[in-house]
């Protein structure tokens, strides 16, 4: 299977002069040069890398992170958890999935339109926060009628409240680890 990256990343937190110490993971956390916390757009990647000397950047910056040359960022350090980011970028974390979610409007009300049963007894759409039987039946019936064109459609038809805010809170469950299922994240390989 081709490996795939993200292509751009928001800025979650911008340090300039890097981060001493050790990280969770063992890693030497010190770095000469700015550091930078990243979500990935497409997978939702968590990613730290190092911005070119001399930039600055802040949080929800949307920046090129792909392989060929980039502007604002100098080097992939890799792939983090959740556990390591900085206090800022996890308080800023929220936003920017509620804004990468609205940015990918499309593609989310897809996941609506064609989401299947995962176990006999576990539909997809109960993954999500707040979707229980009833409004899994809700959004079956109507998508069965006609599929879903936006959230507004989705709400109007089916009554979830605000599916930016509960697909938000889905994915940073994702992100923290909190649930063996995975809808729109990657699992992360050491």
């Amino acid at each position: 299977m081709e490996k795939r990256y993200e292509e751009h990343a928001y800025v979650l937190d911008f340090l300039p002069h890097g981060r001493p110490g050790i990280r969770p993971t063992g890693r030497a956390g010190y770095r000469a040069g700015a550091l930078v916390q990243l979500m990935g757009e497409e997978f939702f990647t968590l990613l730290e890398a190092l911005a070119k000397e001399g930039g600055v950047l802040k949080p929800y910056d949307r920046v090129y992170v792909g392989k060929e040359a980039r502007e604002e960022i100098a080097y992939i350090i890799g792939r983090i958890g959740y556990d390591e980011l900085t206090a800022t970028a996890k308080m800023e974390l929220p936003a920017v999935i509620s804004k990468i979610v609205l940015n990918r409007e499309k593609w989310f009300v897809n996941f609506f339109n064609t989401a299947h049963a995962i176990t006999p007894r576990m539909h997809a759409l109960e993954l999500i926060p707040g979707i229980g039987k009833k409004y899994m039946w809700q959004v079956i019936n109507a998508r069965e009628r006609k599929p879903f064109e936006s959230f507004e459609d989705l709400q109007k038809r089916t009554e979830i409240p605000n599916p930016v805010k509960l697909i938000t809170k889905r994915i940073l469950e994702e992100l923290a680890g909190e649930s063996k299922y995975r809808l729109f994240t990657r699992m992360r390989t050491r």
